[in-house]
């Protein structure tokens, strides 16, 4: 008789080519994306090496981390990032592989495009050269990040050696209360579960509160994850991301989706199955977030105050603590609400996809940015953007004095010049608040969609519940 198993269980057995021992298999992987950052270096390597794409038909290529978001942008207006978009450009022909280029259908942030467009879908293996590849889990699919050789090596072989992680559980019950956002449960778990919770481990996020998640919400939690410390995050595929994959470009078409619904079905984790390491949480215990420090667990609920170094249990957060606040220009023991804010960034593959931008414009409706705040929106897909400018989401941002921009990473990463000014501070909606992250001695605040969208109009970081 099977053991109970998990999901994680269930997509590792399925995909093993050979098992090596000790844990080590030589895995399958399904969907390979590759970006302008991390794409050509692992293209180059395989040609170095004389080899070719052993599966062409599975990877997927586009342009969002080095390109300019600048309205009528082209693969050159970033000259810092010409040479990726036209080494990704010239690299994937070469090899066959689809490229979603600048403007065209597909193209945005590769965690974006990638479940829109059905390249992510449950059961799937789904690697990139990107940290935040775990997005997709948000879908059902056993997505990661990898490095340079291990990318050169799958498109070589569409396999990777790999050692099978450790399986965590993390239970949120109850209902999110009114103004409180998939992004707010994720800085959430951070704050309380903390940076290293997750390491080694794959993290499945299960309970009602994640089952009333839209898909869209899903995919922002299971973004989170890494900052978590895991390898990645995955919810279970159920109705709502049946519905919501049905149609997509590269979902399964008619009878063959019918077969696909009736195998993700069983991507459940059976009773009785046990996990390496499990947790609960109450949603009921979450409130708005934002983050003050230069880690994104630094956060407190937006009505609580700065922490305080001297009242830290050990020595190093004491001086953790304090480095971030001396970094971020804040005072211990103070409110975060009402600290001034000099810019406002909705966008990054954890808030750009149409929801996310519907949240913010339902706050922003009728008002106007702050006098001396800069707040840009950043759709995270060509898709998004059309149906954002469909919608008339984008004549809301522009009339109430935001710049809309083109699909990209952006701000996020700023590895395309578009970056905080030194000692601004910006509310964001991205998934990392480190150091020099938005810009050098940028200041950065995580948000929710909403939150950032509040902090624009009122010119400070505010309780999005009061409006």
């Amino acid at each position: 008789m099977t053991p109970p198993r998990t999901i994680l269980d269930k997509i590792w057995e399925s995909h093993v080519v050979k098992h090596l021992g000790d844990g080590w298999a030589i895995l399958h992987i399904d969907r390979h994306v590759l970006h302008d950052l991390s794409g050509p270096p692992a293209l180059l390597g395989l040609i170095q090496r004389k080899l070719h794409t052993r599966n062409p038909e599975l990877t997927f290529a586009t342009p969002d981390h080095a390109v300019s978001s600048m309205p009528g942008r082209t693969g050159q207006t970033f000259a810092g990032g010409a040479r990726l978009w036209m080494g990704l450009k010239m690299l994937t022909a070469q090899q066959k592989i689809r490229m979603f280029d600048i403007g065209e259908q597909g193209q945005g942030i590769v965690h974006v495009m990638a479940p829109e467009l059905g390249i992510a879908l449950p059961g799937t293996t789904l690697i990139c050269g990107d940290s935040h590849s775990c997005t997709n889990g948000g879908v059902g699919a056993m997505a990661f990040g990898v490095g340079t050789s291990e990318s050169t090596h799958a498109l070589a072989t569409q396999t990777l050696r790999l050692r099978k992680p450790k399986s965590m559980r993390v239970n949120v019950e109850g209902k999110l209360a009114r103004g409180v956002a998939p992004k707010d449960l994720a800085l959430h778990l951070m704050r309380v579960l903390g940076p290293t919770v997750g390491v080694e481990h794959f993290i499945e996020f299960a309970g009602s509160a994640i089952r009333d998640l839209p898909v869209e919400g899903r995919l922002t939690l299971c973004n989170l994850s890494v900052e978590m410390g895991g390898r990645s995050g995955l919810v279970a595929p159920d109705d709502k991301t049946f519905a919501w994959l049905e149609g997509r470009r590269f979902a399964p078409k008619g009878a063959d989706f019918e077969r696909a619904v009736a195998y993700w079905r069983t991507l459940v984790t059976d009773k009785d199955a046990i996990f390496d390491k499990e947790v609960s949480v109450d949603a009921a215990d979450v409130a708005p977030v934002v983050t003050w420090g230069t880690s994104p667990d630094m956060g407190i609920p937006v009505d609580g105050m700065i922490p305080d170094p001297e009242k830290a249990p050990e020595r190093e957060t004491r001086q953790a603590i304090t480095a971030a606040l001396h970094y971020m220009g804040l005072e211990a023991g103070k409110p975060l609400i009402d600290t001034k804010v000099d810019w406002v960034f909705i966008g990054s593959c954890s808030n750009s996809r149409i929801t996310d931008l519907r949240e913010a414009a339902r706050i922003v409706e009728g008002k106007h940015v702050a006098e001396g705040v800069t707040a840009w929106v950043v759709p995270g897909s060509v898709a998004v953007k059309q149906q954002a400018e469909a919608e008339g989401l984008d004549r809301i941002f522009i009339d109430a004095g935001f710049f809309w921009r083109e699909p990209g990473c952006s701000m996020c990463v700023a590895a395309n010049g578009e970056q905080v000014p030194p000692l601004a501070r910006a509310v964001s909606t991205s998934n990392r608040n480190f150091v020099g992250r938005q810009g050098p001695r940028a200041r950065t605040h995580l948000a929710s969609p909403a939150s950032a969208a509040a902090a624009a109009i009122a010119g400070k970081i505010v309780d999005v519940r009061s409006i």
